[in-house]
């Protein structure tokens, strides 16, 4: 039987799909289960559990965002308990946490690539589960990102912190929205699920790893409220007015507009200086595995 979206489709691109890339995708899950499992250990570690927590921890980091979007898509038992390779693998993740703690440069970074890769890999998995049965575009997002970052916001929670993904550290949720995105954008547009699922993850492990790159981050409330405090200190009194400079608005209270523009120049260059630096101090900032 058809489902919903396929009825809405166009005639599908007929494109031969290579007998590898199945195959690829599912190995990339199995590393992702594992690299997931690894990253709950090192929660563990970190919180001096015992070899219990370090399996609980390890599961809930690798299984449990998958398990949430079967249950909700309500398509049969959770993939993750059908497969007995995923609870595997989940629990050789705690081992490798328990002896190996990644502590080097080269270790965290290589985290961090894997888990951009595994990030893109899920998100896409999930909407693209959601569309094959017969879900609409914004449940597919919501199950897309659900798969890429559930398991890591059911996995703070356990351990009482407050889930990463809620702000205050690197983008993680939104490259999950971006690769569902653009999943769901190309099925429906006809491609096949096999190339969707390769641009999908393409798109969001290269979103996380420049977020990471360039430190980028959505602004919290607190920012927020001190910059709206910052604008309204720094409001032009009555009867002021604003002289326009390329590049730099000056206020002038009284003062000629030669006045005006002679300290527009003299403030631009401290200016420029000031935000290459705050540039190079945000390109140049140590990346957190932490932080996933």
């Amino acid at each position: 039987m058809l489902s919903v979206v396929d009825s809405c489709l166009p005639a599908v691109v007929d494109l031969p799909v290579p007998d590898a890339l199945p195959s690829t995708f599912r190995a990339v899950d199995l590393c992702g289960v594992l690299l997931n499992g690894i990253l709950g250990g090192l929660i563990a570690r970190r919180k001096n559990f015992d070899m219990v927590g370090f399996v609980v921890l390890a599961m809930l980091t690798a299984t449990a965002g998958g398990i949430l979007r079967d249950v909700m898509i309500q398509a049969g038992p959770p993939y993750a308990l059908t497969d007995p390779y995923y609870l595997y693998t989940a629990c050789a993740g705690a081992l490798i946490a328990w002896w190996l703690p990644f502590r080097s440069r080269a270790a965290r970074r290589f985290l961090v690539v894997a888990d951009a890769v595994v990030l893109g890999t899920w998100a896409a998995t999930g909407a693209s589960k959601a569309l094959v049965n017969g879900l609409g575009v914004m449940p597919s997002l919501l199950l897309g990102c659900l798969t890429a970052v559930g398991g890591s916001m059911i996995r703070d929670v356990s351990v009482g912190e407050t889930p990463a993904v809620f702000g205050g550290n690197k983008l993680y949720a939104v490259p999950a929205l971006c690769s569902a995105g653009t999943e769901v954008a190309l099925v429906l547009s006809g491609a096949p699920d096999a190339y969707a699922m390769l641009a999908s993850t393409f798109v969001g492990a290269g979103t996380c790893l420049l977020a990471y790159w360039r430190s980028w981050r959505l602004p919290v409330m607190e920012e927020v409220e001190r910059e709206r405090e910052r604008r309204r200190r720094t409001r032009l009194p009555a009867g002021a007015r604003r002289l326009w400079v390329p590049g730099v608005a000056v206020a002038d209270t009284g003062g000629t507009s030669a006045s005006g523009w002679r300290r527009a120049l003299m403030l631009r260059p401290r200016r420029a200086e000031a935000t290459q630096a705050a540039l190079l101090g945000r390109r140049y900032r140590p990346v957190d595995p932490e932080d996933m």
